[in-house]
C-alpha cells in the first residue's frame, strides 16, 4: 500500500510503500521539477520531495503555485490522497498523481465572502499611514522591470522606507530588506493602502480605493509598436470605460523616450497629470550589469554564441509562439539559445528544453538577459527598444506580420520600414540571417537613428533620476 503524509515541520512531501525501492520519484509542474530522495531497505521505501527549490542561483524558496504530476517508477499512486495543509510557504493537496500546489493564503480569505471582508476593511483602512513603498510587478508573477530597478536605487537612497512586493506566491524572490505580501492575504490588503506610494508597471486590477496622501507611479512596461488601449482595433465601450477608469488610479506616468510620451498619453486619455520621460530604469543593467555573473549564473561559458528568443504574447492564444525550433537553431547557430516567453504565457505550458536551450521564461529580469545576448531575435515586442541600448544585432522573426497588424492589434509605425534589422518569414530565413556578416553594416545607420529617437535617456541613470523626483515630490521621506 502507498501512503502520504507532509512533514510540515521540513516542509516535505512524503511518500512511502511497500518493496523495492522505486528507480525513480519525480514532482513534475510548469515551471519546478523536484526530485525525490529515495531511500528502504528492500521491504519498505520513502520517497521524500523537497516542497523548495532554488532557481537561477537565488535562495530556496517554495514551489511556484500550479498543478503537479507525481510521478514514481512502477508505483500506483490512485489511492494517495493528501488533504489541503497549509504550510508557512505554500499550501499542498494531492489526489492520485495529481498534487496541486497553492500560495500560502488561509482558504477562509479566497471564498467571496472572505475577499469581501478584506476588501471592506481595505475600503475603510486609513491609507498612505506608512513611509512605504507598494511594488508591483507583472501582477506579482515576478520582481523585476522598472520597479525592480527602482528599488534598488531607492534602498540605497532612501533606507528608512519600508519596501512591500506583492507577489502571486512565495517563490517569487523580492530584494534584500523587502517584505513579500502574497497577493490577496490580509497582509497585501494592508500594505496596498498603508503604503504612500504604489509603484506598477501595469494594471492596479482588484478593487483599488484611492487613499489621501496615496501616489501611485505607474511606470508602464515598454514603448509601444503596437496599438495600445483606447488605440487598439475592435474596441467597445465598457473597455473604453475601463481604460479610463483605470488611468485615473495613476498620479504619474513614466516613458522611456518622448515618442512614448505622446501614445501613452493619448492611448489612456493621461491628460492634465505629469509624465516622466527620464529613460527606463530596467535598462540601467545593460550598462551597468554583470554579463559573467548572469552567465555563471545559467551555465553559459564567457566565449558561448548566445541567441535570446523573446516574441511579445498574442491576444488569439494563451501560449508562447512556436515559430522557432530552438533546439535546431542552437545547433544551426552554433550557440546558447534562451527561450524567454512573454509575462502573460509565464503560467502556460512547461519549460522548453533541449541541448543548448534554456527556458527562461521565469527568469525574473529580462534587462540580465539583454546583457548576455549576443543578437536578439524578436518580433513585435518592446524589448526591441530595450535591446537597442546595447547596439548589438536584432532579428525579426515576423511569419504572422499581416495578421498581427491588420487584425489582432496594428502598428504605430511601419516595421518593415524602420526596423534596425532584418524581417525574415521563417526559421531558414532567419538562419541564413543569422549567418550573414554584413548584417551590421547593412543596417547601421537605420540602428543610430533608432538608438537616437528611442533611447536618448537611456543612460545608466534612470533609476537615480526617477527615485530623485520621488523624494524631491515628497512622496516618501528618507
Amino acid at each position: 500500500m502507498t501512503t502520504a503524509r507532509i512533514d510540515e515541520a521540513a516542509q516535505r512531501l512524503v511518500i512511502s510503500g511497500a518493496g523495492a525501492t522505486p528507480a525513480s520519484a519525480v514532482l513534475d509542474g510548469p515551471r519546478a521539477r523536484v526530485e525525490a530522495r529515495l531511500t528502504g531497505r528492500g521491504k519498505t521505501w520513502k520517497a521524500t520531495f523537497a516542497l523548495e527549490a532554488s532557481r537561477w542561483g537565488g535562495p530556496l524558496l517554495p514551489l511556484p503555485a500550479g498543478e503537479y504530476e507525481l510521478r514514481i517508477a512502477d508505483v500506483d499512486l490512485s489511492a494517495v490522497e493528501i488533504p489541503a495543509t497549509l504550510l508557512p510557504g505554500l499550501r499542498i493537496a494531492a489526489s492520485g498523481a495529481g498534487v496541486t500546489i497553492s500560495a500560502p493564503v488561509d482558504p477562509v480569505y479566497e471564498t467571496v465572502e472572505g475577499q469581501a471582508t478584506l476588501e471592506g476593511r481595505y475600503v475603510a483602512q486609513a491609507g498612505g499611514t506608512e513611509n512605504a513603498v507598494f511594488f508591483e510587478s507583472f501582477y506579482g508573477r515576478t520582481v523585476g522591470c522598472n520597479p525592480q530597478a527602482i528599488d534598488r536605487v531607492l534602498a540605497t537612497e532612501a533606507p528608512s522606507v519600508r519596501r512591500y512586493w506583492s507577489v502571486a506566491d512565495l517563490s517569487v524572490a523580492v530584494p534584500e530588506g523587502a517584505i513579500a505580501v502574497v497577493e490577496g492575504s490580509p497582509e497585501w490588503w494592508r500594505a496596498r493602502a498603508a503604503a504612500r506610494l504604489l509603484v506598477v508597471n501595469d494594471w492596479l486590477r482588484r478593487r483599488f480605493a484611492r487613499k489621501a496622501g496615496q501616489k501611485v507611479l505607474q511606470t508602464w512596461h515598454g514603448t509601444p509598436l503596437k496599438r495600445l488601449a483606447l488605440h487598439r482595433p475592435g474596441f467597445d465601450p465598457r473597455r473604453m470605460a475601463a481604460v479610463v477608469k483605470e488611468s485615473r488610479r495613476w498620479d504619474v506616468l513614466l516613458a522611456q523616450n518622448t515618442y512614448s510620451e505622446r501614445i501613452l498619453r493619448k492611448a489612456y486619455a493621461f491628460f492634465g497629470r505629469p509624465i516622466w520621460v527620464e529613460g527606463y530604469p530596467r535598462n540601467d543593467a545593460l550598462l551597468t550589469g554583470d554579463a559573467g555573473a548572469v552567465r555563471a549564473a545559467l551555465g553559459i561559458g564567457d566565449d558561448e554564441r548566445v541567441l535570446l528568443y523573446a516574441p511579445t504574447w498574442r491576444d488569439d492564444r494563451a501560449e508562447m509562439v512556436d515559430f522557432v525550433d530552438p533546439e535546431e537553431l542552437a545547433r544551426r547557430a552554433d550557440a546558447v539559445v534562451l527561450v524567454r516567453g512573454h509575462s502573460r504565457t509565464i503560467d502556460t505550458g512547461r519549460d522548453r528544453a533541449g541541448a543548448r536551450v534554456i527556458d527562461v521564461t521565469g527568469y525574473p529580469e529580462t534587462a540580465r538577459l539583454l546583457l548576455i545576448a549576443d543578437a536578439l531575435i524578436t518580433d513585435y515586442s518592446s524589448v526591441m527598444f530595450d535591446f537597442s541600448v546595447t547596439g548589438r544585432p536584432m532579428y525579426f522573426l515576423v511569419p504572422d506580420l499581416d495578421h498581427y497588424r491588420g487584425q489582432l492589434r496594428g502598428f504605430y509605425f511601419d516595421l518593415a520600414a524602420r526596423a534596425p534589422g532584418p524581417l525574415v518569414r521563417s526559421q531558414d530565413e532567419l538562419a541564413t540571417a543569422l549567418a550573414d556578416d554584413a548584417h551590421e553594416e547593412r543596417y547601421a545607420e537605420r540602428y543610430a537613428a533608432w538608438r537616437a529617437q528611442f533611447n536618448a535617456r537611456d543612460d545608466g541613470h534612470a533609476a537615480e533620476r526617477v527615485v530623485a523626483r520621488i523624494l524631491d515630490q515628497g512622496y516618501l521621506t528618507r
